[in-house]
């Protein structure tokens, strides 16, 4: 009937493990689902555009992978909206750029399209980023600066939303 310290730690752990699975449903199904749906030929037109694609690729999971380990030790919460950061981070890729997690994911994108030669990936990829810029116009930014205030209206005013500064960023 009553639980133990160590059975709570058990599930506030699982259930941290279940937040940070789920949330690579949003990456698997931009970047595997969606585009698998798109493009029926995953063929290898010339070998120069397919190792192109793949180092494009690589860069946007480099990019990915390092934002998503922000997420969980700086902002100890995950990529989905669904179970967001607990504290705003300003550090690491987000010293330079505010969504490093949307241009790695867009960057992949590019690289899937130009490794298979795909308009229609490509046009995805585009329609992925205008669909984001507009979610962090209308939705996102406005909840950051609700839940962060003056500490993200300071860093929303010095760092860029999408192209990258050439300094990081280091606060007040």
């Amino acid at each position: 009937m009553f639980k133990t310290v160590k059975q709570d730690n058990y599930y506030v752990e699982m259930n941290k493990v279940i937040q940070q699975v789920t949330s690579f449903l949003l990456p698997v199904t931009v970047l595997i689902i969606v585009p698998l749906c798109i493009e029926r030929d995953i063929s290898v037109k010339h070998t120069s555009t397919l190792v192109t694609g793949l180092f494009i690729m690589i860069l946007g999971l480099a990019l990915m992978t390092v934002t998503i380990i922000s997420f969980i030790k700086t902002g100890r919460g995950t990529l989905a909206p669904w179970s967001p950061t607990k504290k705003l981070i300003t550090t690491g890729l987000y010293g330079y750029v505010r969504n490093p997690m949307i241009l790695g994911v867009f960057t992949v994108l590019i690289g899937e399209s130009v490794a298979i030669l795909s308009h229609g990936i490509f046009i995805w990829a585009l329609i992925f980023f205008i669909v984001n810029n507009f979610w962090f116009l209308i939705y996102e930014e406005p909840g950051l600066g609700r839940k962060f205030g003056d500490e993200y209206k300071e860093y929303k005013k010095n760092v860029p939303r999408w192209i990258p500064r050439l300094t990081p960023y280091k606060g007040r």
